[in-house]
C-alpha cells in the first residue's frame, strides 16, 4: 500500500499533471478528490478510480498527504488546514500570495515535523538538479540574466482564462521558475527594483547577499513569436547557460512524490515549503517596488 494523496483541484493541471501522475505512481494512492466545483470532483474521481469528496475534512481524515492544484491564495488556506490536520504536503508554485501566508504555513510545517514539497517543475528533473548543484558549490558568480517569456492567452491554450494568473501575471506564474533554479546558486535576496513593462512583464533586479545581481523578465502574454526561457549565470568562467528540464511534467511531478516519500523517511529536501516562502518574499518585494517605484528590501516588504 502506497501513500494515500487526496488531491484538492479539478483544473487542467489538477487532472493532466497531478492526477495523472499520482495515478501513475507506484508507490503513492490516489485516494480522493476534492473541487471547488462538486460536478469536477465526481467526473475527475471517476476518471482516476478515486472517491469525490464534497467535504476537506473528511478527505483529510482519510489521507496521508495533500498534492493541492488551486490558486495560491486557496492554496495557502487549504494547505494551513492540512498541515493542522498534520498531513504531508506536495504543493504548487507559488505556495501563497504574501509572504506572512507562507511563513505561517512553513511554521506549521516545522513544528507539525510534517513533510513538505513545493512543486517548481523543472527542480524535479536531473539535469536542473545537477547543474543547481555544481553552480552553487562551484560559486564564483557575479550574477544571472533571465528571461521566461510564455504566451498563454492564446486560443486554445488551457491556462488562459485563469483569473488568478490574469490578475497576478507572469511574475508569480512564471517567476517562481526562474528564482527557484537562480536562488540556490546566487543565494538570498536582500534587495529588489521592479518596473511594469509592455504586455504585462515585470523587469527585476534582485541583490544577493554576496554582492550578485540578477536581471530577470517574465511574462505571461509574450507574442507567440517572442516566446523564450533561458537561464544564463555569469561570472568567473563567463557566461553559462542553465539546461532546460529533461522531464515532462508528469514525469516531474512523479520525482516530486518520490522525494516527498524521502522527506518522510527523513531525507533533506531542497524544494520544501521554507524555500517556497523565500521565493514568495522575493515576489512580494517586486511587487511592491513596481507599486512604489523604487528599490524594496525583502525585509521591508514582508515585514
Amino acid at each position: 500500500m502506497g501513500l494515500r494523496f487526496g488531491l484538492l483541484g479539478t483544473g487542467h493541471w489538477a487532472a493532466e499533471t497531478h492526477g495523472a501522475a499520482l495515478d501513475a505512481h507506484p508507490g503513492a494512492v490516489l485516494a480522493g478528490v476534492w473541487g471547488r466545483d462538486p460536478a469536477k470532483a465526481a467526473a475527475l474521481a471517476d476518471r482516476y478510480g478515486a472517491r469525490a469528496y464534497d467535504d476537506v475534512d473528511a478527505l483529510l481524515a482519510d489521507v496521508d498527504a495533500v498534492a493541492i492544484a488551486l490558486p495560491p491564495d486557496v492554496q495557502a488556506e487549504l494547505a494551513l488546514r492540512a498541515a493542522r490536520a498534520g498531513k504531508h504536503l506536495l504543493l504548487d508554485k507559488p505556495v501563497a500570495l504574501s509572504a506572512a501566508a507562507a511563513g505561517e504555513l512553513a511554521a506549521e510545517v516545522a513544528a507539525r515535523d510534517l513533510a513538505s514539497v513545493v512543486f517548481f517543475t523543472n527542480r524535479f528533473s536531473d539535469s536542473v538538479e545537477e547543474f543547481v548543484r555544481s553552480a552553487a558549490a562551484e560559486g564564483g558568480w557575479h550574477g544571472v540574466r533571465a528571461t521566461l517569456f510564455a504566451s498563454i492567452f492564446q486560443p486554445g491554450n488551457p491556462y488562459g482564462a485563469s483569473p488568478w494568473r490574469r490578475e497576478r501575471g507572469g511574475l508569480w506564474d512564471v517567476g517562481p521558475h526562474v528564482l527557484s533554479v537562480v536562488l540556490p546558486v546566487l543565494g538570498p535576496v536582500t534587495r529588489v527594483t521592479a518596473l511594469a513593462g509592455p504586455r504585462h512583464t515585470t523587469h527585476m533586479l534582485t541583490q544577493h547577499e554576496g554582492g550578485a545581481v540578477g536581471s530577470f523578465a517574465v511574462t505571461l502574454d509574450a507574442p507567440p513569436e517572442a516566446k523564450a526561457f533561458e537561464i544564463v549565470l555569469h561570472g568567473e568562467r563567463g557566461w553559462v547557460p542553465a539546461p532546460g528540464g529533461d522531464r515532462s511534467a508528469v514525469e516531474a511531478f512523479g520525482t516530486a512524490v518520490d522525494r516527498l516519500t524521502a522527506r518522510i523517511g527523513g531525507a533533506e529536501e531542497p524544494c520544501d515549503v521554507r524555500f517556497g516562502r523565500d521565493v514568495v518574499a522575493v515576489l512580494e518585494a517586486a511587487e511592491r517596488s513596481v507599486s512604489l517605484g523604487r528599490a524594496v528590501g525583502v525585509d521591508e516588504a514582508t515585514g
